[in-house]
């Protein structure tokens, strides 16, 4: 059977829906009961003919395919280098160990973002320390925050682009530069963001990309570093396999015949399969991305008329990857009772995100406590994610908006009674 033939196969065996998975969701889809999903991935036949013909050829770990996705990567983002590894952690971790913290050296990181911005930090001996967001309309690390924090410890600053709006990088270089710190984005949330003509993961030492299945692109697992710094990319580039000076790809193309290690490496490569997905995926990254702006103005014309609620960042003249739909309810409504009431329409809502700072972890283990970062405990409290993804429709935004606007005044003549 011929690798198209099998493809075929396959995608008639999993189904019609997003030209061939629908049948494979709709048992899950079933039992949860949504009728809107908080995100759904934007994947068809092209992405399992890729795998297939990976598949098909035996080469499975990285190689051409990978350096295919790291070229087309680098030309997206206009990077010098795109270094593809397993996940957005690995990116990370890979980051500030390429830049030499360790134990008795600070990295200042938001508390409003995934705990994995943190947990990298940590992972090299270094400690976290946590910077409060601008305010309810900027959900963004504070650079005024930032410099408040610098103490001679610290080694670097972690600038995460909420939901894909991008932080005040002219002000978080500045200060970086002034007290000879390096700066590392995590841009998880922004591929295909830019900032006063640059990409977003391009303004600074180095940025780091995820592409989990939630993500505007998806490998399933995976992730992309970006730097312009030769050094620092032969440096990532290495410890992402083991410190060796060269891999299994370079061998079978007869470019060596054995290797040397040369410092302390991890296993953080990414296989073929999911470079071959992330080719096709980043292929329809622009026309998703416009198509999330698209809604998201939609979002924003409809939840403008309604006083219990507040959307941060509103819509900005440069293009970004409107990630998530994040809103912040008023005070004096139950989010809970919200969420619950959603969820009982069948439409899926979340949390970005419980403060990492609050963490029984980092409660027990750094002293971590309530009060000390009042903005983003404050936000963090009011915070609800609504659904946003390419395949939504107008309609859909419009039933999400009729459907909070019901939740909210139920939730609120429930307190006021």
């Amino acid at each position: 059977m011929s690798v198209s033939a099998e493809s075929i196969r396959i995608t008639n065996r999993i189904g019609q829906k997003k030209n061939g998975l629908r049948k494979t969701r709709e048992t899950e889809i079933a039992q949860i009961a949504w009728r809107l999903r908080l995100f759904e991935p934007d994947i068809g036949p092209e992405e399992i003919e890729s795998v297939t013909r990976v598949i098909a050829s035996g080469m499975l770990s990285m190689g051409a395919v990978t350096e295919q996705f790291e070229d087309a990567f680098s030309k997206f983002t206009g990077a010098r280098h795109a270094l593809a590894v397993t996940n957005a952690t690995a990116a990370l971790h890979l980051a500030h160990h390429a830049m030499g913290v360790g134990p008795g050296d600070e990295v200042i990181v938001p508390a409003l973002t995934f705990v994995a911005t943190a947990n990298s930090v940590l992972y090299t001996g270094a400690t976290p320390v946590f910077a409060d967001i601008v305010g309810p309309h900027d959900l963004n690390i504070d650079p005024e925050d930032v410099a408040r924090k610098i103490t001679p410890r610290t080694r670097g600053i972690v600038a995460v682009h909420y939901a894909g709006y991008p932080v005040a990088m002219d002000r978080i270089m500045e200060i970086a530069r002034a007290h000879g710190l390096y700066v590392v984005e995590d841009a998880s949330h922004a591929p295909g963001s830019m900032y006063r003509g640059r990409s977003a993961g391009t303004l600074s030492d180095i940025g780091c990309f995820s592409f989990y299945p939630n993500k505007n692109m998806t490998t399933a697992e995976g992730g992309m570093i970006v730097t312009g710094d030769d050094e620092l990319a032969e440096r990532m580039r290495r410890a992402r396999s083991h410190g060796m000076t060269t891999v299994t790809w370079d061998r079978i193309r007869g470019h060596a015949h054995s290797y040397d290690v040369t410092g302390l490496g991890f296993n953080y490569r990414i296989d073929e399969l999911r470079s071959a997905l992330g080719l096709i995926q980043l292929n329809r990254l622009a026309d998703n991305n416009k198509r999330r702006r698209d809604l998201m103005q939609r979002y924003l014309t409809n939840l403008v008329r309604l006083p219990m609620i507040q959307v941060p960042f509103g819509l900005p003249d440069e293009p970004v990857s409107h990630h998530i739909c994040p809103v912040l309810l008023a005070k004096g409504i139950d989010r809970k009772r919200f969420m619950d009431g959603m969820r009982e329409a069948g439409i899926q809502t979340s949390i970005h995100y419980p403060p990492t700072h609050l963490f029984s972890y980092y409660r027990e283990g750094f002293g971590c406590r309530e009060g000390m970062l009042p903005i983003t405990e404050s936000v963090a409290r009011q915070e609800v994610t609504l659904p946003l993804y390419p395949g939504m429709s107008t309609a859909d935004v419009e039933e999400v908006v009729l459907t909070t606007e019901k939740m909210l005044e139920a939730s609120f003549a429930l307190e006021r009674g």
